[in-house]
């Protein structure tokens, strides 16, 4: 009755309906109070996803009636980032070839610059915010920054402007930089602009005479019909994570494409491996999930968490599954069923309907549940996607070329088009 009674709030939580009434209050209140359409923005000096994003603010306020408010803050707080050394190294990674995807500029140095570099771009970033420059000239000095010619600054380094940025970026419930605020909601980078300028437009605060398309837009995969590539797509996932299950059919889709064999690589999930998962890092996650899934057309909401036992449980059928021919199916039924129909993985009542839906033997699966065999192989799996310096799922491999996230699926079938050497 609890895990009902828990999944029914999380699906009015994260339904649209709610959302639609919380933006509405909000517009009333903007309108009511006379104040313009104010979108504040989170900069990061030594975040690349921050340059990406510092690149396309003259485009987009060009395109759109509202008052930029720019934030300057630090890296975000070590529960945010417990693999710092991992997360910057993959971020600079990931970074370049969203540049190259997006038609922006960035490469990676190979390491983060050092601190008097960081001091002086933070003592630039902060002048051009106090004299209103900053859409204009944060381009060019992060540019400077990441290529190493950033002359040093006399200038002390603005910590009180970004211990400001950190608070108010805290108070409104975020812990990244790169990040846009508007009335309630949260995007993150130029993967999420696109939602803040459909809010915008539904609004009429987007200018005459601008392109209608979003200045960057989330790429379809599969994006055509594919060839036999007769390759292997190595998909990390955890049964906890909501991108892992809007990412599942995609992942199948693409490996279907392109003859590629999908390869179900399970590890438990982040709180399960010592890692923490604080609420406000998990409370983005799920709208962002809902949001994302409502675009792809992915039922999402009603939710039964499935952290702990639960995850064990489901871990414990998998390889099971997979020998009889359905482990995808597996997979696939067990995610949606723990996150869009609030099923107790917990439970055998819930594992039965789990294990037949994937067209499998309950009575079977029943002698089975609950068993450790499946330990080893998770194990193996995590220091795999360790090696590749990544730590969390969703996360895709196709020969050496590997990338985290459900929107980085792209990369993927970009390398299945590869020719084979």
């Amino acid at each position: 009755m609890k895990t009902v009674l828990v999944s029914r709030i999380a699906e009015r939580l994260t339904g649209e309906p709610r959302l639609l009434a919380r933006r509405a209050k909000a517009e009333r209140r903007r309108v009511a109070s006379g104040a313009p359409h104010l979108v504040e923005y989170f900069h990061q000096a030594g975040d690349p996803y921050s340059h990406l994003a510092a690149q396309v603010l003259p485009e987009f306020a060009k395109r759109f009636d509202i008052e930029l408010k720019v934030h300057l803050v630090g890296p975000p707080p070590d529960w945010a980032a417990p693999e710092r050394e991992r997360l910057e190294s993959y971020s600079r990674r990931d970074a370049e070839r969203l540049a190259q995807k997006a038609g922006l500029s960035f490469k990676d140095p190979g390491a983060q610059p050092g601190t008097t570099q960081q001091h002086a771009a933070e003592a630039e970033l902060a002048a051009t915010i106090a004299d209103g420059t900053f859409a204009a000239k944060a381009p060019r000095i992060g540019e400077a920054f990441w290529s190493g010619r950033l002359p040093p600054s006399a200038e002390t380094s603005p910590t009180a402007l970004t211990a400001a940025g950190d608070a108010r970026r805290e108070a409104l419930g975020h812990y990244l930089g790169a990040t846009f605020y508007y009335g309630g909601e949260w995007y993150w980078g130029i993967d999420r602009l696109h939602y803040l300028e459909a809010r915008l437009t539904d609004l009429a605060a987007r200018k005459s005479q601008v392109p209608d398309a979003p200045i960057f837009a989330p790429p379809a995969v599969p994006s055509g019909t594919g060839s036999p590539a007769a390759r292997e797509l190595h998909y990390y996932l955890s049964f906890r994570s909501p991108y892992t299950y809007i990412a599942a059919a995609r992942a199948k889709a693409l490996a279907d494409a392109y003859g590629a064999d999908l390869k179900l690589r399970f590890v438990l999930p982040m709180v399960m491996r010592g890692l923490p998962v604080p609420r406000m890092k998990s409370s983005y996650i799920t709208l962002d999930t809902a949001r994302e899934a409502r675009r792809l057309g992915v039922p999402f909401g009603r939710i039964a968490d499935p952290v702990g036992r639960p995850v064990e449980r489901g871990y414990s059928l998998l390889p099971w599954a997979r020998e009889q021919g359905r482990g995808f199916e597996y997979c696939e039924a067990f995610l949606t069923h723990v996150w869009s129909r609030g099923v107790d993985a917990g439970s055998d009542k819930g594992m039965k309907r789990i294990v037949e839906a994937a067209g499998l033997d309950w009575p079977t699966a029943r002698d089975l549940v609950g068993n450790d065999d499946w330990r080893a192989e998770a194990e193996a799996n995590r220091a795999e996607m360790m090696d590749l310096g990544i730590w969390g799922v969703p996360s895709f491999r196709v020969g050496q070329v590997s990338t985290w996230g459900q929107d980085r699926l792209w990369l993927i079938e970009d390398e299945l088009k590869q020719p084979q050497s």
